[in-house]
């Protein structure tokens, strides 16, 4: 493809051969995970179809990719090697023990490798979290998807490449390299909210085991366990007035009610399907989809949804059991202001007060909160500048610095405690000073906390309990610490930036174009003075960009969205399919950068 031509919008013509590039091999300094102590090489993996899942555990499509291919990878087990190649963002995730635990939090059930220095990524050219690459039997890469939405694409082509390399004699069937792990037995596994309940007891949400656990006042005595397949990875809870729980059912895409008097479970929202471009935003609660709900909280009449699968806050009315959009477009990012305008990246944690919804906007690094005016709500940020900007600094808000928070709890004195998950410490944000302190470190990626009369029980997930501190007078003092994503810049010519997303719709399926254009494409950036022309929303994808000559460095904004559907003309209701993924592209402008900027959504670029 040259720089002039428009991004591929359909699949290549049936006779077209496809390109055969040798897979690189993969290398990662932290070695690998589940496999029993081996290192399998790409050579030991010939014959088989290797599917490599570039992931991060703090990016929540790449939890739903995971969830996407546990289907595919049990039916083609004999045949398919998933490898999971996980590629960190924040400094925590270079960490090996921090991997450990994520691969069995999300009970990951292939090898893993540990990139921490993004070795394999670079090699493979990869931009995005997630991407899925497709190795086939004799060690070529066939194909190249980033982001959600392409298992049933996958699931054809390793049917076809099944097919094609049994008649060759090529394919190899038998067992993986992967080992399961040895279990571990703790009352808790990876535990992510809590909540005290009127009784005194403690409510904890016990994600790994999919379970809710009533917890004695001691914060240790198992009362009682609730959920025999009722949740999947729950996380937030919220007390209501009448006693009962709402639980964010995370990876069922819903919300349960608890009734602790009776051990009653119900859903009162979500359909248990993942919500997607074009698919309601609002209505009656049991029929309208929802997307990894992360935590709860009750204010002003409402349950408020921490909705981090699409970057929003929603809310639902018990008294009409409705379910709506109240903050957030679905773009990624960090942006204030009205809230039907403003951008989220992850929203994980919420904490009410009388007059704030208090949020811990994860993937950003902030806290950011809502308050009420006028006839509307307006979204404002106290902590934080973005994507690629984390730390551990105390002093003015201005300046100071999380990484990846999970939660925020309103402490008595109208401040509030930030579960700085990745910096292992407790925070507190002081908005009568404008500043942040430290309350508590070496706390293993704390997710939650809760008041407890005089204290504060924090929940330490990779800990598998619940730790309980005494609110310290004085906050405790720690080392300034700064850091900018590990991911490298590009590095791009001043002026006209052609940007390229590659969209090959999968074998037997076309662009859905039944009701017009199929295909949408959002650009936008940091600082917004980095792009002259070329931001704002269309339905080409492809872009011509002008650079700001004045600024040097920045990062691109770019959202896509591809539906293809089933091509049978036979069948008068074809099914379809939806592809989406947001890129982060941190930039660099130099002379000797590139003027082409190609971002693969699915196919190979050529």
């Amino acid at each position: 493809m040259n720089d002039a031509s428009p991004a591929p919008a359909s699949a290549p013509s049936a006779g077209a051969r496809r390109v055969r590039v040798r897979a690189p091999e993969l290398v990662g300094k932290g070695g690998w995970l589940n496999t029993g102590g081996d290192q399998p090489t790409l050579a030991d993996l010939r014959g088989k179809i290797v599917l490599l899942d570039f992931w991060t555990f703090c990016c929540i499509n790449c939890l739903h990719v995971l969830d996407e291919l546990r289907e595919l990878e049990e039916k083609h087990r004999d045949t398919l090697v998933i490898v999971g190649v996980h590629s960190p963002k924040f400094v925590h995730e270079a960490e090996h023990q921090a991997v450990v635990d994520a691969v069995e939090r999300y009970e990951v059930r292939h090898p893993v490798l540990d990139d921490p220095e993004l070795t394999t990524w670079k090699q493979y050219a990869v931009r995005a979290w997630p991407t899925l690459v497709v190795i086939d039997p004799e060690g070529y890469v066939v194909a190249q998807h980033a982001g959600e939405g392409h298992a049933n694409a996958i699931r054809t082509l390793v049917e076809e490449l099944e097919a094609e390399h049994a008649a060759k004699g090529t394919l190899r069937r038998g067992d993986g390299p992967y080992v399961p792990p040895e279990p571990a037995a703790t009352d808790l596994r990876f535990p992510g909210k809590a909540v005290a309940l009127p009784s005194g007891n403690l409510l904890v949400s016990d994600t790994t085991r999919h379970q809710l656990v009533e917890l004695a006042e001691d914060g240790e005595t198992v009362v009682r366990r609730i959920g025999d397949g009722e949740f999947r990875e729950p996380q937030g809870l919220a007390l209501l007035p009448s006693g009962q729980v709402v639980v964010a059912d995370t990876v069922h895409h819903a919300l349960k009610l608890f009734d602790p008097a009776t051990g009653t479970v119900e859903r009162i929202a979500g359909t248990g399907r993942q919500w997607w471009q074009g698919s309601p935003t609002s209505g009656p609660a049991l029929d309208v989809d929802l997307s990894s709900p992360w935590d709860v909280a009750w204010w002003r009449g409402k349950v408020w949804i921490a909705m981090a699968g699409v970057h929003q806050i929603w809310t639902y009315d018990p008294e009409t059991r409705t379910v709506e959009v109240a903050a957030g477009t679905t773009n990624e990012g960090l942006v204030d202001g009205p809230a039907a305008e403003a951008w989220f990246a992850q929203p994980s944690g919420l904490a009410a007060t009388a007059d704030r919804l208090w949020i811990a906007d994860s993937e950003s690094s902030a806290l950011r909160f809502i308050d009420a005016e006028g006839d509307g709500y307006t979204v404002h940020t106290a902590v934080g500048t973005g994507l690629f900007d984390f730390g551990h600094r105390d002093g003015a808000a201005g300046q100071a610095l999380f990484q990846h928070p999970l939660g925020v709890t309103a402490l008595p004195d109208g401040s509030v405690a930030v579960c700085d998950t990745y910096n292992h410490a407790l925070r507190r944000y002081d908005p009568a000073s404008d500043e942040v302190t430290t309350l508590a470190t070496d706390l293993r990626e704390p997710s939650d906390a809760v008041v407890v009369g005089e204290d504060v029980v924090v929940v330490e997930s990779a800990r598998h309990r619940l730790t309980r501190l005494r609110l310290p007078e004085e906050a405790v003092r720690v080392e300034a610490v700064a850091h900018r994503t590990r991911r490298e810049a590009t590095e791009v010519a001043p002026g006209r930036l052609r940007l390229d997303v590659v969209f090959q719709a999968p074998k037997g399926q076309k662009l859905d174009e039944r009701y017009g254009p199929s295909t949408r494409l959002l650009v936008s950036s940091t600082p917004p003075g980095l792009l002259l022309a070329g931001e704002g929303t269309g339905t080409d994808l492809f872009r011509e960009l002008e650079l700001n000559p004045e600024l040097t460095e920045g990062v691109l904004h770019v959202s896509a969205m591809a539906a293809s559907c089933d091509d049978d003309p036979a069948n008068e209701y074809p099914a379809c399919h939806v592809h989406q993924q947001d890129w982060g592209v941190p930039v660099k402008v130099t002379d000797a950068g590139t003027a082409r900027l190609p971002l693969i959504l699915a196919g190979m670029d050529g």
